[in-house]
Parts: C-alpha cells; structure tokens; sequence
C-alpha cells in the first residue's frame, strides 16, 4: 500500500545500523559468534524457521517487532534449518517454528509453534527484566487524542509516525484519512484512497474514514447552515430541509444537531427519500467512530424512535 508519508515524522525506534545488529541471519559456522558469545551480554533469542512452514511467516515478524521494540536488550538471531540441517540436528530441533533463548552461553528458555503477539512480549519481558513498551500504541494514543480535540495536524504527524514503523498499520491509516479530510484535502484523500485495494479498504478503521471522506465529499459546508435552519423554522415538515440541516451540522461538527435533524426525519417518515435519514445518520455513527459520544447517543435515539 502507498503510504504518504511526512519527513519531519518522529525517527523510527532502531536505525537501520541498530537494527542490523540487533537482527540478523546466521548459520552454523557462525553460530558461536552471533548467538553464543552475544549471550554472554544480552540475551538471544534464536527463531528456527523454513522458508516452506506456515506459521513461521506469521511469528517471525512478530518476534522482529517485539525485538526492535526492546531496544538492545535483547537481540534476535534467525536460523534457517534447511540451510542448517547438522545445527538443528545438535539442539533437537523437531518442529518449527521454534524459538529458543541463551544466556550466558546457554538456552534457558524457549516456546516451539506459532504464538501471539502478548505471548512474544512476555517471553521478551522475562528476558528483558521489565516490560517492553510498544510505542505504536503510544503514537496511536496520542494522535487519537489530538484528531478528537480537531488538532488535525498534530494528529497527522502521529499517524506518519506510527506509518513509518508500521506500514499496513489499519487504524494509522484511517486516522491520517480522517486528518486529511479535516485540513481539507478532500481531492487528495479520494486519490490516495482510490488506489487503495479493496481489501484494504474494507477494513472497519479506514472503512469508516472512508465514510468520513464520502460525507465530506457532498460538499455541504457552514454556508448552508444558515440557509437549511431558516428553512426547517419556516417549515418543521420539510424533509429536504431537515436533511441540509443535519448534513451540514455534520460538515461543521455540530454533532448532536445532526443526530437530531436525522431522528426528527425518521421519526416524521422513515421512509423518506428510500430512507435516507437512517441512511446517513448510520455515516455518520461510521465517520465518528461506535465509541464517539455523539454515536452513542444517536443510537440511543434511533432505537427508540425505531422500537418505540
């Protein structure tokens, strides 16, 4: 996936230099140097794998993760047992994945089959002595805190941030659609999402900023706000109007002025217009995210007006 990316992003958490020696193939002639005599410092931990097993693919970019995340207290070493048949042999490697940790010149630990990612961190953690603190969830954290108060920019910074460590990472993705179409971008987000895949785009974090994008993208602005109020005064039965009204108190963030216009539509005829006010009310749930105030509360309204 294309990914656009700021250049004044925060560094990622291992050079390229760091990571290399924190990270690297080895074989049986160099066993004893990379594994053996680093042990003797630091922990290592050594990931048996082949190119043909299946659930390696999965655990070892986790354990590359988790490894870059513990910043030199412990390294990781890969073996690659087709290629190193007599050494799999010497430490009765059965199956793999298989993982094994040596400390001072010898295992002292190990896990063999595919695991998750908390499994991984905590088997690091022991090594390690302490926890290892993902900063991906710390960037996201902040950035979610920045895009809620409308600091897009900030927000952004993050997300690139988060995108330069993590390049497939679902919920950065969304939340720079999100910033994009907050500082206006509107054209440049429906490019960058158009070349997304569909699988991609399908998933719930930027299926909802895509939302978001679409909503922006009826180019409903302050200027109608005005307009669309005067008219709903004039006429509290004007569907149309109730609808402009809600579609841009969406454009300008008046939250639960939307929820309502699209209730008292629904509540007037659901049916309206193939039922629209539901229609666009359910965006709007989506654009703000299920756990958004504004959301929870227009659920709360939908199903009663829905049930009542």
């Amino acid at each position: 996936m294309s990914i656009i990316l700021d250049a004044n992003a925060p560094e990622t958490a291992t050079s390229p230099n760091q990571a290399a020696d924190l990270i690297k193939d080895s074989s049986v002639e160099t066993f004893v140097q990379d594994v053996i005599e680093p042990s003797m410092e630091v922990p290592v931990v050594v990931d048996f794998w082949a190119p043909w097993c299946g659930p390696c693919k999965n655990l070892t970019p986790v354990i590359e993760k988790v490894t870059r995340e513990a910043g030199g207290r412990v390294k990781l070493v890969k073996i690659n047992i087709d290629e190193n048949q007599e050494l799999a042999m010497q430490l009765r490697i059965q199956s793999v994945p298989t993982v094994y940790a040596f400390k001072g010149g010898r295992p002292v630990d190990g896990f063999q089959g595919g695991q998750p990612e908390s499994e991984v961190r905590a088997f690091y953690e022991k090594l390690a002595g302490g926890p290892i603190e993902s900063p991906i969830e710390a960037l996201l954290e902040q950035a979610s805190a920045a895009l809620a108060e409308d600091d897009f920019e900030t927000a952004h910074g993050l997300y690139v941030g988060v995108l330069e460590r993590e390049q497939e990472n679902e919920t950065a993705i969304g939340g720079m659609i999100r910033c994009m179409v907050g500082m206006g971008e509107v054209e440049e987000t429906r490019h960058f999402v158009d070349n997304m895949s569909d699988i991609d785009r399908m998933k719930a974090p930027i299926a909802a900023a895509i939302s978001a994008l679409e909503l922006a993208e009826t180019g409903y602005s302050s200027a109608d706000l005005d307009d669309a109020r005067a008219k709903v005064a004039a006429d509290p039965t004007d569907l149309q109007a109730q609808f402009d009204l809600g579609m841009a108190c969406f454009a300008t963030n008046k939250r639960e002025d939307a929820v309502n216009a699209m209730i008292a539509i629904i509540r007037a005829n659901r049916e309206w217009n193939e039922d629209a006010g539901r229609t666009q009310l359910l965006k709007f749930f989506e654009a703000w995210g299920p756990m958004d105030p504004a959301s929870v509360a227009g659920r709360r309204a939908l199903s009663t007006v829905l049930f009542s």
